[in-house]
């Protein structure tokens, strides 16, 4: 069997994840946790598995924006999509360089790239007009209230976790790199690409492409190279074990395995809070709908052990 034959597994990996608490938000902390992270991707590699990997972006994205808010009397200020693409290309520098280590710990020779990616959205998409993304760190109310009457922001609660700045998060649909991504792991080479959604463009009239002030779901865009690349499972990699029913309540009940059919109706039911684990059900259920196999949604320790059956909570058609 080539490699081009061999599975294609895409592990989403969540901002959030890369952040443990708020005492562990800068730099280093999140290079040690992607180093975390790298060790359990190593032995899906080797168990024959192709590798794609995504992550999301929402703190780090949010800091790079407000570190340039902050700068703004002293130097010119970054646009959002440009604060996209410095996440990217740090994030996944990181992550590949982990990898890199780790796979040079275990003799394993093994090609990995980051790559800065672009996704083409609707200029006309209704989110522009009314933005929900969550970025940046948690704040309460107050200091959320001060950033809106200071600074303009869009604000909202977090899935009961706090407040946030809110931008707009156009549907993704069409990865620029596909060709490329898809040639790099048909040889063999661990990709990470459409970091935090991947940088949104836009095709003008001429044809030309422009970036777009959005933050893409890190879980739409991931869903959409993996249906693209056909790939059989994605693990969505984020910070708690399991989905789970009545989330935060003394009622709540982790849920192991449930059918796409079991999913729909706990969505219209309203289990699953917006900006937090809702994206990912969606993004799971339009996967399955598009010929995927299995979704796995738990804890980057629980990598390895998800693709075992162990870990996580499996969603299957």
């Amino acid at each position: 069997m080539t490699k081009a034959d061999s599975p294609l597994v895409v592990i989403a990996i969540g901002g959030n994840s890369l952040i443990r608490d708020r005492e562990h938000m800068d730099v280093l902390d999140q290079y040690r946790t992607a180093g975390e992270t790298s060790h359990y991707i190593v032995s899906i590699v080797e168990r024959g598995y192709r590798v794609l990997i995504t992550h999301g972006n929402g703190p780090q994205v949010g800091f790079v924006l407000l570190r340039s808010e902050l700068a703004r009397d002293v130097i010119h200020q970054v646009p959002l999509a440009n604060c996209v693409a410095d996440t990217q290309g740090s994030i996944g520098m990181q992550i590949a360089q982990c990898l890199q280590n780790e796979f040079r710990h275990h003799g394993v020779r093994q090609d990995v790239v980051a790559i800065v990616t672009q996704v083409v959205v609707d200029e006309n998409d209704p989110s522009f007009g009314a933005p929900s993304k969550p970025i940046g760190p948690f704040m309460s109310e107050d200091e959320a209230r001060q950033h809106e009457e200071d600074d303009g922001w869009i604000v909202g609660e977090d899935a009961g976790r706090g407040w946030r700045r809110l931008v707009a998060s156009p549907q993704p649909l069409e990865v620029v790199e596909i060709a490329t991504i898809r040639k790099l792991l048909d040889e063999g080479t661990l990709v990470i690409a459409a970091g935090g959604g991947g940088v949104p463009v836009v095709y003008k009239p001429d044809g030309d492409l422009r970036p777009r002030p959005a933050v893409i779901d890190k879980d739409a865009a991931s869903c959409l190279l993996a249906c693209e690349l056909g790939a059989e499972v994605m693990i969505i990699s984020t910070d708690v074990d399991k989905v789970a029913l009545n989330f935060g309540t003394a009622d709540q009940e982790d849920i192991d395995r449930m059918t796409a059919e079991e999913c729909r109706r706990y969505l219209d039911e309203g289990h699953f809070a917006p900006g937090s684990m809702l994206p990912k059900i969606e993004s799971a259920l339009t996967f399955l709908e598009n010929g995927g196999k299995e979704v796995i949604i738990t804890q980057p320790h629980h990598l390895e052990g998800a693709l075992q059956g162990i870990s996580g909570t499996h969603i299957v058609p």
